[in-house]
């Protein structure tokens, strides 16, 4: 008898873990919600596993897990699983993706009568040499089990590897767009799901932007056409909760490791334009008043987790 209590237990406790990509959407002033949560490795899982069991990406696990192997994590061993988000400076509407993040963050219409949620899910974004285009744009279209049309950039790419492409490859197990595509109206971009799961996560696409096959069967009801979308690169990320005060780090995208040299000055900088932006009246009088932690940001530069850090006292 306690043995299945316990049971019953532990799958409401896993549920709600796996239902964590839905979150109550917070008022404007507050910008952190979820939790970190905690969960003992199994004999036979890899991180990559774990991380698509909880909505993970490949990057964002193995960040928040350094002391963990990928492929053979000891049984038993503790894994991180960073789902607690500083919500990104955009406007909480539609569609926000934050490429270093590889995040996806869905702000939905709320219903009369609920409380208004956020909806998060790892993405993929475009490789260096197939840079994700930044800027706002809108769902164009959307199109279940389409077919797929290689553009000449990419079967150009595809022979020169030696693996030539057909000029169409229609709906099926093969196709890299997989069962559901939302088309940008960006030219020649899309949000579409993927027969390489594994790689979701990870900067991998020729600039479209992948899903795990079931969060973009959810997604891919719930979001209208013309729906906006906001694309956005913030490595840094700023945000309050109560009167304190966190900080969210991703590496840089590869491309802009230039200006990231000096990762702790641009931390510093982008708090200070925070607080100038979000926290002193329109007289200059500050709104909070605190300390910084520097300890806690020097580590938090240190370790690029992902995970929002308390970085005021």
């Amino acid at each position: 008898m306690i043995q299945k209590a316990l049971a019953s237990l532990l799958m409401c406790l896993q549920a709600g873990i796996l239902l964590a990509e839905t979150l109550v959407l917070p008022p404007a002033d507050v910008d952190v919600v979820g939790q970190v949560q905690y969960m003992e490795a199994h004999q036979d899982d890899t991180l990559l596993d774990i991380a698509r069991r909880y909505d993970l990406g490949q990057d964002e696990i193995l960040v928040a897990n350094p002391d963990v192997d990928r492929w053979l994590p000891k049984a038993g061993s503790i894994v991180v699983l960073p789902t607690r988000y500083i919500i990104p400076q955009a406007t909480r509407n539609g569609l926000v993706l934050n490429l270093p993040e590889m995040r996806l963050y869905y702000f939905p219409k709320t219903e009369p009568g609920k409380f208004p949620v956020m909806i998060t899910h790892p993405v993929s974004v475009g490789r260096m040499d197939w840079v994700t285009p930044l800027g706002k744009t809108t769902i164009a279209s959307k199109q279940k089990d389409p077919s797929w049309r290689p553009p000449k950039s990419i079967k150009e790419e595809a022979a020169r590897e030696g693996r030539p492409l057909p000029d169409i490859i229609p709906a099926g197990p093969d196709n890299p767009l997989g069962r559901y595509a939302m088309r940008l109206g960006i030219p020649g971009y899309l949000i579409h799901s993927t027969n390489k799961p594994y790689g979701v996560g990870m900067r991998v696409s020729h600039g479209c932007v992948r899903m795990y096959p079931e969060d973009i069967e959810k997604l891919f009801n719930e979001v209208p056409v013309r729906t906006p979308v906001q694309i956005v690169n913030q490595p840094i990320k700023l945000g309050w909760l109560a009167d304190t005060l966190f900080i969210e780090l991703h590496p840089p995208l590869d491309e802009d490791l230039p200006e990231y040299e000096n990762y702790l000055q641009r931390v510093l900088d982008a708090i200070a334009e925070f607080i100038a932006d979000r926290d002193t009246t329109l007289d200059g009088e500050a709104t909070r008043h605190f300390t910084l932690n520097g300890k806690a940001i020097r580590q938090a530069v240190e370790e690029k987790s992902g995970i929002p850090v308390a970085i005021s006292r």
